[in-house]
């Protein structure tokens, strides 16, 4: 490891956060959550929660470059106990999560209305039907971006980073105590970063633990 990427590593790790996540629900075309990658490690945001149910996600390099390795995908498949849906949910409101599904029907609010006074969680749906049914009926919440034209919808990626800019501005000048990564999250993410980009790495791991 060079003196500049440990530097540059540090610099990240500052600013990384898991106030702020964002959901993918049976996401069908690879390059837009791809996307939504690229754009959640720009804003600084660690984790990404992806709900399949029809259609499987697999990273594509070209669009993400680089970006998957840098944040935390997490995946969840409908089981016989419980639905995606449940399974994400669940595991969000544990870590203490709002959740609010972006969808432009019902009682949606405006997103200039959602104050993160909480950690908030927004769960994107795919590209033709937005977020499902059971999305809506099991969010704390719906939120929109306001359309001034003919369109409803934002592609999902550019969706993404409306909302994560405007929530993080809100949060700007008065940072919740736990926006930020305590110290064992930036200790664990370290190793796994350094990982990544050292070679043979394994072989370092190994002769290290012989040494001890």
């Amino acid at each position: 490891m060079t003196d500049h990427k440990k530097a540059r590593m540090e610099e990240v790790l500052a600013l990384r956060s898991r106030y702020f996540t964002v959901v993918l629900e049976d996401i069908y075309k690879p390059h837009n959550a791809s996307a939504v990658i690229r754009t959640c490690d720009c804003f600084g945001v660690q984790d990404i929660h992806i709900m399949e149910k029809k259609d499987l996600y697999e990273v594509n390099p070209y669009v993400v470059r680089g970006a998957s390795q840098w944040v935390d995908i997490h995946k969840y498949e409908p089981e016989k106990e419980h639905s995606a849906v449940d399974a994400c949910f669940g595991k969000l409101r544990e870590e203490g999560y709002k959740i609010y599904a972006t969808s432009p029907h019902g009682d949606s609010m405006p997103l200039h209305q959602l104050q993160p006074s909480e950690k908030t969680a927004l769960v994107f749906g795919n590209e033709h039907a937005g977020v499902s049914d059971e999305v809506i009926a099991k969010s704390d919440g719906l939120v929109h971006i306001p359309m001034s034209g003919f369109t409803e919808s934002f592609n999902i990626s550019v969706s993404a980073s409306i909302c994560l800019y405007d929530l993080q501005e809100k949060v700007k000048q008065n940072l919740p105590a736990n926006y930020f990564l305590e110290e064992h999250e930036k200790e664990l993410l370290r190793f796994e970063w350094y990982k990544g980009v050292v070679k043979n790495v394994e072989v370092h791991i190994r002769q290290f633990y012989a040494n001890q």
